[in-house]
């Protein structure tokens, strides 16, 4: 019986290790109820001080407000607070704890001693602590938190304290000893939330064997753990030691991440790139690697570094510097953190529009508006004023140039193709069908016009041509298509255009023979072989087409050598599976790409469903934490093998492959989940499976982030219709079709939801849509880029 007491003593405490790693106060105080029903640590206070921890956490989890604006807590009104003041008085008064955990309880009453303003007691408990106990080897991880929180409790107390009969010199010990616990606090919450990933990624040695490591926790860090992660540099730069804050920044952004940290680097990342832009000229710039000029340091009265003047007690792991890339200036190490932050904002940016997230949708407002603000000063500064104008900009500009007249000589013809570019990009934009014909006939006029002025502008006949395709005169099209490629032959938007208009005729063969042209001088085109993939679809179905998806993940993987972007790591790979026809040759990449084939390769026939279903679990587990990896290099080419796994479990869907289709999409998933094209495909999959609420949920999720997207809007309004909500339906279908006038399939789906109330002008959507089909292509003529 002792045994088995003494195997659930050891259970319990490893749990609670964790659960006081993770923060998760609410499973704590079951915890404890477990183990003293077990009769466990009867015999001394630990229990209490568990009960102690977890009121006193959660109280300041509630109170967020108060510990910014340094309002006291006080006791009459924080019935939690009182409650776990009450058990660490009992507790310290009755000293039967171990070290370790009186240690605990003394770093606990500091954090009391803190929140209700009596700064001086917080720092006599946080001298009382033996630090030596929470900095041995093998101590769990949450101790980590409790180094970090010590020091900076300690630092901030001193901050705190009166000063007005404090001699300068003393002031000046003073400031130094908080900064250096400060810096100390920084390293030791870092180091804590590199273990915390560990940790849950790793079963513990105490744990049964037959148990699984935990799902990954969304760790709160609370209060003093931001203010452990951010006192140093901001410490710095309040007292205007400009060099050595952003040496700090600098110092912390080369750790190593972690899943707790991302919120942290992206507020690092933006206030570097601040102070490089706003403090630190083109001359008095120094590389990242290097410590702060002496001239610098001297400015700041420091003789060194303050990192190097207090090591620190847990150093967290850094990222090696050999062979990594090293910015040469102030604006270019600048606009490289704007776009490291943009990329991470736009990850976290809240879209959803419940009334509780309005608070969430501001705060990710104000950080995108925060980057663009500074992107635009570091463009401004390298005179990259074009990449900051919008549409009415090159539309005003262009209006400028052409009012010259004569005046303006060889620059005319540009200027009206300016122009026309301009109103042809608003009339895709706009919403009403009034606005969009009237930017359409401007368009047009103006690019007429430059083709009158200068008939052998090859550009300027493609970019007719594709005005004309947009409004569906594909034979005008033609004429100045043939114009464009009789000037330049080899020009790949002409022969693309040419291939789109051929499918919109129906000419499928003569438009892939026109395709295989270009694809044999670009053969890395990613849009080319989309534009293949679904002319192969309409010729020989979508088991051809599958064929050069799988080619087109094998040269994105070849062609971006994602090893440059993330580490090395086999436990962050895609499912390989080498086809026999290639070369058994070293890889250098970390990522291995794969159509899924959950078939039964023997017989051809689908695999019983429970080997299909492990399979596809077994490819969903390893995939599981590539997205935080994968979206470290450049947007567009993860955007590109987004749409490749998109296409991919399009066509499974249509070869009824669902399982497959599943993959694929999960791919997509991992990479973008909150895509209104990711979402979109989801809906599909699920609507495919009968799961129609689901389906309707995504939908609902893909609208409100693509409010116009024209297949949402199909696929959304023909559910309601099948579904029976028929009056629902063929609003969203009008809506469809009012955005989306040419769309054959909006007014196919109209035509139906009229139909099914026997309404007479369901015979006019279905010949609307028959004449659209006709001359539908089959890509939109859109994906050709309009752009000077």
């Amino acid at each position: 019986m002792a045994s088995r007491v003494s195997f659930t003593q050891v259970r319990l405490e490893a749990e609670l290790e964790r659960y006081r790693a993770e923060c998760q106060w609410g499973k704590i105080l079951a915890l404890v109820e477990q183990m003293r029903a077990a009769r466990i640590h009867e015999d001394d206070d630990y229990g209490t001080l568990l009960m102690a921890e977890a009121l006193l956490e959660e109280c300041l989890l509630e109170n967020t407000d108060l510990l910014r604006s340094s309002t006291p807590f006080m006791d009459k009104t924080q019935a939690r607070l009182s409650k776990a003041k009450g058990y660490l008085n009992s507790i310290l008064s009755r000293g039967r704890l171990t070290p370790r955990y009186l240690n605990e309880a003394l770093l606990l009453m500091a954090k009391v001693h803190y929140v209700q303003g009596r700064y001086r007691d917080a720092q006599g408990m946080c001298a009382r602590v033996g630090l030596e106990e929470l900095t041995q080897e093998d101590q769990p991880v949450y101790h980590l938190r409790l180094l970090a929180e010590a020091f900076v409790i300690k630092g901030l107390s001193l901050d705190h304290q009166t000063l007005s009969a404090v001699s300068r010199i003393r002031l000046s010990e003073r400031e130094e000893e908080s900064l250096s616990c400060f810096l100390r606090a920084c390293d030791a919450a870092l180091s804590y939330l590199q273990e915390l990933d560990k940790m849950v990624t790793t079963p513990h040695a105490k744990t049964t064997k037959a148990s699984l490591p935990s799902a990954v926790v969304d760790v709160d860090l609370g209060f003093f753990l931001q203010a452990a992660l951010q006192s140093a540099y901001l410490c710095l730069l309040q007292r205007g030691h400009l060099a050595q804050g952003a040496h700090q920044l600098r110092r912390v952004l080369r750790v190593v991440e972690s899943r707790g940290s991302q919120s942290f680097r992206k507020c690092a990342a933006m206030k570097l790139a601040q102070v490089l832009l706003c403090s630190v000229s083109e001359d008095s710039y120094w590389p990242p690697l290097g410590p702060p000029p002496a001239v610098w340091l001297r400015r700041e009265g420091a003789a060194a570094s303050k990192d190097a003047m207090y090591p620190t007690i847990k150093p967290p792991q850094r990222y090696g510097t050999d062979c990594c890339f090293c910015p040469q200036d102030v604006v270019e190490e600048a606009v490289l953190l704007l776009l490291i932050t943009e990329s991470m904002a736009s990850g976290e940016a809240v879209i959803s529009r419940l009334p509780d997230q309005a608070e969430a949708r501001q705060a990710s407002l104000q950080d995108a508006t925060s980057v663009y603000d500074l992107l635009t000063i570091g463009m401004a500064r390298r005179g990259q004023y074009a990449m900051l104008s919008e549409f009415k900009e090159a539309e005003n500009l262009s209006k400028s140039v052409a009012s010259m007249g004569e005046e303006a000589r060889e620059f005319l013809p540009r200027a009206y193709l300016a122009l026309g570019l301009s109103f042809s990009l608003q009339a895709s934009e706009a919403t009403l069908s009034a606005d969009r014909n009237e930017f359409n006939k401007k368009a047009l006029r103006a690019l007429n016009k430059a083709k009158s002025l200068d008939p052998q502008d090859a550009q300027i006949a493609m970019y007719l041509a594709l005005q004309l395709a947009l409004v569906r005169q594909v034979s005008a099209a033609m004429e100045p298509l043939q114009t464009a490629l009789s000037l330049r032959s080899d020009n790949l938007l002409s022969l693309h255009l040419l291939t789109l208009l051929l499918s919109s005729q129906k000419h499928h063969r003569h438009a892939l023979d026109t395709l295989a042209l270009a694809l044999s001088q670009h053969p890395d085109n990613f849009n080319l072989l989309l534009t293949k993939v679904k002319l192969e679809e309409a010729m020989f179905g979508p088991a051809a087409a599958l064929q050069t998806c799988e080619e087109m993940l094998q040269r994105w993987q070849s062609q971006y050598d994602v090893s440059r972007f993330s580490e090395t790591d086999d436990s962050s790979s895609i499912p390989m599976a080498e086809r026999s026809e290639v070369h058994p040759v070293v890889r250098k990449l970390s990522i291995h790409l794969n159509l899924p084939d959950f078939q039964d390769g023997s017989t051809g026939s689908l695999s019983p469903p429970s080997v299909a279903v492990s399979r596809l679990e077994a490819a969903l587990s390893e995939v599981s934490d590539l997205s935080s990896t994968r979206r470290q290099g450049p947007t567009y080419i993860w955007a590109t093998l987004e749409r490749i796994w998109l296409q991919a479990g399009e066509l499974f869907m249509a070869d009824g492959r669902l399982k497959e289709a599943q993959f694929c999409i999960a791919e997509a998933s991992s990479l973008s989940p909150n895509s209104h094209s990711v979402l979109l495909q989801r809906g599909r999959l699920a609507e495919l499976r009968g799961q129609l609420d689901e389906a309707k949920a995504l939908y609902d999720e893909a609208l409100a982030i693509h409010p116009t997207g024209e297949h949402i809007l199909v696929q959304m309004g023909r559910l309601l219709v099948k579904s029976g909500r028929v009056h629902l339906g063929e609003k969203v279908l009008r809506d469809a079709v009012q955005i989306h006038s040419t769309s054959h399939e909006a007014w196919s789906g109209l035509g139906e939801a009229l139909q099914a109330r026997d309404s007479s002008q369901a015979p006019d959507c279905f010949l609307t849509a028959l004449e659209l089909e006709a001359s539908c292509p089959i890509r939109p003529f859109t994906i050709i880029p309009r752009e000077l």
